[in-house]
């Protein structure tokens, strides 16, 4: 089931909420330039073993509204707790991928960790995100060639073989989102640090990183793995970015095992 929940004037998010009355709830924030779609292999599982699956589009991307302000890591935070309060959440994981996985961490530091039991961070832009060189160069076939942008993004993204049509499904997610909202994001990921965000996560935490990691590189995992209290580090070693689907059985295995 799809719907929009306003968070802020004249912007709503897209929602997909799928078995609403499933035991325990997992919210999924994807990664720049994605959407929830990204997802499809968890929704395509998780749902019929109880869990009710969220994924959230962030302001900007996949179907969600497209405003010209508002990303920043503090005002998307602050969307995704609009959302869970509007849906009356309480006690779910929150999972968040690259750049998700940045806005989960800065939710649990603004937010106290509102409502989150447990949190998963797959190959989470943090504590940085791109460096200069990276985001410059982004930036700028953002603004001049935005296709050409995602292709190399997809070429660099993944360590297993993908299929031609697969690669075409996963660009064309890309280019969902408005460009200037694209542009944005990689600006946040580029001036925005997240160190100061780590010693607030309190709850649970499940770091799941691909060891060919060319996006986020893994020993920022390790990194994470250091600084966040309560958190175990799992290696994904036949992955790059995307654990989430190149190693799709093991993942949403994990998933289950972690919380229960």
């Amino acid at each position: 089931m799809g719907y929009y929940v306003t968070v802020d004037s004249g912007v709503r998010l897209y929602v997909e909420d799928i078995n609403p009355d499933g035991s325990k709830t997992i919210v999924f924030l994807h990664g720049w330039p994605l959407s929830h779609k990204q997802f499809e292999y968890q929704f395509d599982v998780l749902p019929f073993m109880g869990y009710r699956c969220i994924g959230i589009d962030w302001r900007g991307f996949g179907k969600s509204d497209k405003p010209i302000s508002g990303y920043n890591f503090d005002q998307l935070a602050d969307d995704i707790r609009t959302v869970v309060d509007v849906l009356r959440l309480a006690n779910f994981t929150l999972a968040g991928h690259s750049t998700g996985g940045a806005i989960a961490i800065r939710y649990m530091s603004r937010h106290n960790g509102y409502k989150v039991s447990n949190l998963v961070l797959i190959d989470a832009a943090a504590p940085i995100g791109f460096t200069t060189e990276t985001a410059n160069k982004f930036l700028t076939q953002a603004l001049n060639d935005r296709p050409k942008m995602m292709r190399e993004v997809i070429d660099n993204f993944f360590f297993q073989y993908i299929t031609s049509s697969f690669f075409e499904w996963f660009f064309q997610l890309g280019l969902q989102a408005a460009g200037w909202s694209t542009a944005a994001i990689i600006i946040t990921l580029r001036d925005e640090k997240l160190y100061a965000d780590l010693s607030e996560v309190l709850v649970p935490t499940l770091i799941v990183h691909g060891v060919h990691d060319k996006v986020i590189p893994y020993a920022q995992a390790q990194e994470l793995n250091q600084k966040i209290r309560h958190s175990q580090l799992v290696p994904f070693h036949y992955s790059g970015h995307g654990a989430f689907w190149e190693e799709r059985d093991k993942f949403n295995h994990l998933l289950r095992q972690f919380i229960g």
